[in-house]
């Protein structure tokens, strides 16, 4: 049976740490690929510094393309709109039936998953992975998780972002044709 990992998130832009996290965990489950999905709308962001869905998609083709185990997934992009996990992962499981899927995420959403919609449904679709994050011991009690040790890296897009604006480098917090496409569009100015 073919097992995927999907890891979802805002990518505002793709960082080091995002593609670290996916193949470690793809490396220690044995996943045949892991698809990043970049949301459109993120639900629980306010949505002010965030660049065209268009551009996060690109600057993610550039920064997975030369990993034949990785792929992008436009998803929702294409729905539009706020995204959810629970829409993504019964698209996903309609494209790849027998298919295990993996729900990547940081230890640091723990706290926010009973919040989301149809989280029931989340559990039975897909099994959630957590990548232990410094500073987040909170527990589910009672809900199934993979948990999983990642080399820690501290960047963070807001990190990117925030650089950007200051007119420092970024490089190595990033791929370098992520941060060409960023120079090249005139991104985070």
């Amino acid at each position: 049976m073919m097992k995927i990992g999907i890891l979802g998130g805002t990518f505002n832009p793709v960082h080091f740490g995002h593609l670290i996290l996916a193949e470690q965990v793809r490396g220690q489950l044995g996943l045949d690929r892991v698809i990043f999905v970049p949301a459109f709308m993120p639900p629980h962001k306010d949505g002010r510094d965030i660049i065209p869905a268009k551009n996060r998609f690109e600057m993610l083709g550039l920064a997975v393309g030369d990993n034949k185990d990785f792929a992008v997934s436009d998803i929702e992009i294409r729905r539009r709109g706020k995204s959810y996990t629970v829409d993504t992962l019964r698209q996903i499981k309609k494209r790849y039936p027998h298919a295990e899927l993996f729900f990547i995420c940081g230890s640091d959403l723990v706290a926010e998953i009973p919040t989301w919609k149809d989280v029931d449904e989340i559990y039975r679709l897909a099994k959630f992975v957590l990548a232990r994050r410094p500073c987040y011991g909170k527990r589910l009690s009672g809900k199934p998780f993979i948990k999983i040790n990642v080399a820690q890296v501290d960047i963070s897009s807001s990190l990117i972002r925030k650089l950007i604006r200051q007119k420092r480098s970024v490089r190595y917090l990033t791929p370098n044709r992520v941060v060409k496409y960023i120079e090249q569009h005139k991104l985070y100015r």
